[in-house]
C-alpha cells in the first residue's frame, strides 16, 4: 500500500469509532493520531496527557499548546509513578508497570465519561524492539490505530508534514526513566540530572541527544553525523554535566540509537 491508501485506511478505522480518548504525549506519533482523529471525529475526541515526575515540564506545555492549536478538548491527569515500587525498582519490565498505571487511569476516565475507545501512538516500528508496555496496552484493550493501518514512523512524519502538523520533525522522545540502566533504582535526583542536563545540551542545536545515567558516569548519545560536533563542544558538555553531579562524561561512539539500554538484554539472549 502507498501512503495515501494507508492514510485512508487510518481514517476508515477512526470513522468506525464514536468517542475516543487519545493518549497524547506531544510526540509526533500521538500528535499525528490526535490530528487525524480530530479531522474524522471532531469534538468527539478528548486528548489526555499524563503528567508525572519523569515527564519534563516542557513536553507537558507543548502538549497543552498543540491541543489548543488543533482546537481539541484536552485534559491533564497526574500519574504517581514514583509511588509504584515495581516502577522504581527498574527491572526489565519497568515499562509494563508504567504503562499499566497510565492505562488504568485512562480506562477509569473513559468509563466515567462513557468513552468506548482509547488510542495510543504506537506505530509499526514499535514492533521491532523490546517494549513490555505493549503487553499492558493489550490487557487494557488500547487501540493502536497506526499499527492497524500498517503505518511506519517515516510515513507518518511525511503525512504529518503534508498536513501542516508543526512538530512533524520532532525527534523521538522516551520518558527519562529509560535513560537509567535496568536494576539501578529510579530516583528523583537521577531524573532531575537527566532532565536538566538534556535540556541544557539541547540548546547546542543537536537534532537528537540522550544522556544515559550510569551512576557517576554520563554517557552522551548524539546522531552519528553529529559526533564531531559533540567532540568540538566537549569542554562545554563536560562542564555542564559535571555541574549536574556526574564525575565522568563520555561520548558513545556508536551514536544515538533508540533502545540502547535494551542492548544488555539482547546480549544475554545470544549467549
Amino acid at each position: 500500500m502507498d501512503m495515501l491508501q494507508k492514510k485512508q485506511n487510518l481514517y476508515d478505522i477512526l470513522s468506525t469509532m464514536d468517542q475516543v480518548i487519545v493518549a497524547f504525549s506531544a510526540g509526533i506519533d500521538s500528535t499525528f493520531v490526535l490530528k487525524c482523529a480530530h479531522e474524522v471525529l471532531g469534538d468527539k475526541v478528548l486528548a489526555v496527557t499524563a503528567a508525572s515526575e519523569t515527564f519534563p515540564e516542557r513536553e507537558l506545555q507543548e502538549a497543552i499548546d498543540l491541543a489548543k492549536q488543533f482546537g481539541v478538548r484536552h485534559e491533564v491527569v497526574q500519574i504517581k509513578e514514583m509511588e509504584n515500587p515495581n516502577f522504581v525498582a527498574n527491572n526489565p519490565d519497568r515499562c509494563y508497570h508504567c504503562k499499566a498505571g497510565l492505562y488504568h487511569t485512562l480506562t477509569s476516565l473513559a468509563q466515567e465519561r462513557g468513552i468506548p475507545y482509547i488510542l495510543d501512538g504506537a506505530n509499526m516500528d514499535d514492533l521491532g524492539d523490546y517494549r513490555p508496555g505493549r503487553q499492558a496496552a493489550k490487557e487494557y484493550e488500547i487501540r493502536s490505530v497506526l499499527q492497524e493501518a500498517e503505518i511506519y514512523k517515516e510515513e507518518l512524519r511525511e503525512m504529518a508534514r503534508e498536513m501542516g502538523v508543526p512538530n512533524w520533525e520532532k525527534p523521538s522522545f522516551a520518558c527519562l526513566s529509560s535513560r537509567i540502566p535496568y536494576g539501578s533504582l529510579i530516583t528523583l535526583d537521577k531524573v532531575g540530572q537527566l532532565d536538566r542536563g538534556e535540556d541544557r545540551l539541547r540548546k547546542f542545536g543537536f537534532k537528537q541527544i540522550r544522556i544515559r545515567h550510569h551512576d557517576n558516569i554520563a554517557r552522551v548519545e548524539v546522531l552519528p553525523e553529529e559526533l564531531m560536533k559533540a567532540v568540538e563542544l566537549a569542554d562545554q558538555i563536560t562542564e555542564i554535566l559535571k555541574g549536574e553531579g556526574f564525575t565522568y562524561v563520555t561520548l558513545d561512539l556508536q551514536g544515538y540509537r533508540s533502545g540502547s539500554m535494551n542492548e544488555p538484554l539482547k546480549a544475554k539472549t545470544t549467549v
